[in-house]
């Protein structure tokens, strides 16, 4: 699994276009509400539900940021311009492989991967750590395992800062800097078939942890396990 935090670059990215849905659940994150955070994790997933079953749609939304690109410069209207690691290049590609990429099914929401995703919100919470790297030392796979058993692939997306939805997504997409693009890839895998997202307030702004697998059976839970006992992944699933 590509362990890299997606934090660099586009995270900051705001896009600030007709297109971009209201604001108010990343920007209430910061009064610790959970209702802000539980709409920002159904908004992120009904985004990413909307990007596979639906790709070159997508890529609609992409093609508007083409005029807010100059070299590796995007500037935002009326905003100071955020220097790229790739510029317009890795957005051109991310609207060809949307352009090119086939439906895939939308993701069934998982209140036991959640629980696994939202251990790194809280461990993160109020900080300005990042990483996929739990304090116990645990990662997704077992984050994940403590509450039940996936099925293989799993993966994992992480975004920070105070984006939308849509924004985080658009980001994801892109996934500048990247050379594997692997955010992208887990997003548009049509072998993951649940999702659990869990978000939370972060120095950063709010971030939001997108656990992705094949299946999840939920199970008797088993948060509290230290780490030296943590539970091994399974011999030969496929990580991401």
């Amino acid at each position: 699994m590509q362990r890299p935090v997606l934090l660099f670059a586009l995270v900051s990215l705001l896009l600030s276009l007709t297109f971009t849905p209201s604001r108010s659940s990343a920007r209430q994150l910061s009064s610790t509400k959970g209702s802000a955070a539980a709409a920002l994790e159904q908004e992120v997933l009904r985004e990413i539900n909307l990007v596979r079953t639906r790709p070159a749609e997508y890529a609609a939304y992409l093609e508007q940021l083409r005029p807010y690109f100059k070299g590796k410069e995007y500037t935002r209207p009326g905003m100071p311009g955020l220097l790229t690691q790739e510029g317009s290049q890795a957005l051109e590609e991310a609207i060809s492989a949307l352009r090119a990429a086939k439906p895939a099914p939308a993701l069934t929401a998982s209140q036991g991967m959640r629980s696994g995703a939202l251990l790194l919100v809280k461990d993160q919470m109020g900080t300005d750590t990042t990483g996929h790297k739990g304090r116990d030392g645990s990662f997704c796979e077992q984050r994940t395992q403590r509450f039940g058993a996936w099925q293989e692939p799993i993966g994992e997306n992480l975004s920070y800062g105070s984006d939308t939805a849509r924004e985080r997504v658009l980001t994801l997409l892109i996934d500048d800097g990247f050379a594997n693009r692997a955010h992208r890839k887990r997003l548009l895998d049509a072998s993951f078939r649940v999702a659990g997202i869990a978000c939370g307030d972060h120095k950063m702004g709010a971030m939001c942890v997108i656990t992705l697998a094949g299946g999840f059976t939920d199970g008797p839970s088993k948060m509290a396990l230290p780490a030296k006992t943590l539970a091994p992944v399974p011999s030969g699933a496929r990580k991401f």
